[in-house]
């Protein structure tokens, strides 16, 4: 049985896990993430998995063979440099090499997307198919994609920034540089700020949402207008639609280029259920091209949740 850690970088905090070949968690652990200091976040890297390796050594597990990486940003064709990322002090840092060398083991880098989308391919939700869309929906609108059962990295390693696909032009400003980009129309940020807008615009309407938000309509947040929807709130199911809309017709763009079998919707708006998916299901329908005469791909939640990338960042240290 080999084992391998995968590792999650993110802005706030760091996950790894140590993985077997079936997608389960042996040993875990999780550090506070120091997002400004490119050799601090290679440091903590290091005691993670330097606590992993002890703990399965412990257990008389297997050694770990390798480590795979998951972070934001763009990943070279070659996995193994971050030549920017976001919310990471990475600009064109060497992270395979320095990690190969601090832990001795061999080490792939890949974008949180694309090893999210992987581990549910391999794990989750797109087990049973070889053609899969993941599409992310937090503070913005992330994605990964699977075709004929191979992750889909693009010639330069940075596919699937399906975020900034241009849905309006000339819509709004986008931290990207362009305007119009999807995830300024269907993320969480997005609905926050729409849902304060029009709670603005009909304060009536929008009362019980108001007054859950302390009368305040500023403080007005995504999980506060998934609960109010989920308790039957018909304003803040509004909101949701709206979201879902948006969701569904861009995903119906991308399955006239990609042609997926599957739509897994995963990140922190998801747990909205089928609140968001109804409506983002009737929008791909309506807008798919040739519905009439192919199948409609079908959409499901994701599976494994805050595990997905570093699932599958462990699953891609395993193959060459």
């Amino acid at each position: 049985m080999s084992l391998t850690v995968g590792v999650d970088v993110g802005g706030t905090k760091i996950a790894a896990g140590v993985v077997d070949p079936e997608g389960r968690v042996l040993a875990r652990g999780r550090r506070e993430s120091p997002a400004s200091d490119p050799d601090a976040i290679e440091a903590t890297i290091l005691d993670l998995v330097t606590d992993l390796r002890a703990e399965v050594a412990d257990a008389g597990d297997p050694a770990i063979e390798a480590v795979g990486v998951g972070a934001a940003g763009f990943i070279d064709a070659g996995r193994s440099t971050i030549l920017f990322s976001p919310n990471l002090a990475w600009r064109d840092e060497p992270l395979r090499a320095d990690l190969e060398r601090l832990l001795d083991l061999p080490v792939v880098i890949e974008n949180d997307g694309n090893a999210a989308a992987w581990g549910e391919f391999c794990f989750g939700a797109g087990r049973d198919v070889d053609d899969l869309l993941l599409i992310t929906v937090g503070t913005g609108v992330g994605g990964g994609i699977v075709l004929d059962g191979r992750l889909h990295r693009g010639a330069s390693g940075i596919s699937a920034e399906v975020g900034h696909l241009r849905v309006v032009p000339q819509g709004r400003p986008c931290g990207c540089g362009n305007r119009g980009c999807w995830e300024q129309y269907a993320s969480g940020s997005a609905l926050v700020a729409d849902t304060r807008e029009a709670a603005a615009a009909d304060p009536a309407g929008a009362a019980d949402l108001i007054a859950a938000a302390g009368g305040e309509v500023a403080a007005i947040d995504g999980p506060l207008v998934t609960a109010l929807a989920a308790g039957g709130d018909a304003f803040a199911r509004a909101r949701l639609a709206d979201l879902g809309r948006w969701l569904g017709e861009g995903v119906a763009s991308l399955c006239a280029v990609l042609d997926p079998a599957r739509i897994v919707v995963g990140g922190g708006v998801a747990a909205a259920g089928d609140l968001l998916l109804d409506p983002l299901r009737e929008a791909l329908t309506g807008e798919l091209i040739g519905r009439d005469a192919r199948p409609v791909p079908d959409v499901r939640l994701a599976a494994l949740g805050n595990d997905a990338g570093m699932l599958g960042a462990a699953d891609l240290a395993r193959r060459p």
